[in-house]
């Protein structure tokens, strides 16, 4: 049986991560938080999947040393101090389309601690799912203002689907990214409701390069943000 750790099992991506690898019967899967952090430590490992780095680009912009040691020095850490055959990295397209950023470069330069071996790292678009509080979408559905252009693009793909494609395929290499096959730009989303919202910001892009046959149509964002408006 290979043994997997998830560092931040508990948070968004996480969580969806260990409840998928938690259903597949050939992997002892251990869920990793801060308080359980060096307890863990101890242990070998098959697989380590880093999916604790922040998400959070203005928090990053205003704190820049508090995301380096976050994101890179941590990374750092655990390629350093843990035992382990390979980790997977779960990353954000950020490190490559916002590299004007401290948020993109920090994503980036972590990027670059991993990328040897049989390591994966694994890039992320924008995501959805049941334990969405905050964000884009839910500023739109909310008639918020949004603080970003309405231009700017995502291939939003569920937090289920995330889960359950990274737990059935560990074993790739590389550099990958995942999301859905397409995008859907914040301006049709808000169209699609018939909502007056006020964008402002900079454009954002975050499509998927070489996307697999695979992967969802953006569009099912759609029906996640109906059901949402219907249960508010």
């Amino acid at each position: 049986m290979k043994r997997i750790a998830i560092i931040g099992a508990q948070g968004y991506i996480g969580s969806a991560i260990f409840s998928a690898l938690s259903k597949e019967s050939q992997f002892s899967v251990d869920a990793v938080t801060r308080s359980s952090y060096e307890k863990f430590k101890k242990n070998k490992y098959d697989y380590i999947i880093n999916s604790a780095m922040p998400a959070a680009r203005f928090w990053a912009a205003n704190n820049p040393m508090k995301d380096f040691y976050e994101t890179v020095k941590k990374t750092a850490d655990i390629l350093y101090s843990w035992k382990f055959k390979k980790l997977i990295q779960i990353s954000t397209i950020s490190a490559r389309t916002e590299l004007d950023s401290v948020y993109g470069r920090h994503k980036a330069a972590a990027e670059k601690l991993c990328d040897f071996g049989d390591n994966l790292i694994i890039r992320l678009s924008s995501t959805f799912g049941d334990s969405l509080k905050k964000g884009a979408l839910i500023d739109i559905i909310n008639n918020r203002k949004v603080y970003v252009s309405g231009k700017s693009r995502y291939c939003f793909a569920s937090l289920e689907f995330i889960g359950s494609w990274i737990s059935k395929n560990l074993n790739k290499k590389g550099t990958l990214e995942l999301g859905a096959k397409n995008s859907v730009t914040l301006e049709e989303i808000a169209d699609h409701f018939n909502l007056k919202v006020n964008f402002e910001g900079r454009l954002d892009v975050q499509e998927v390069q070489k996307p697999l046959p695979e992967f969802p149509d953006a569009k099912e964002v759609f029906s996640f943000l109906e059901d949402k408006i219907n249960r508010q």
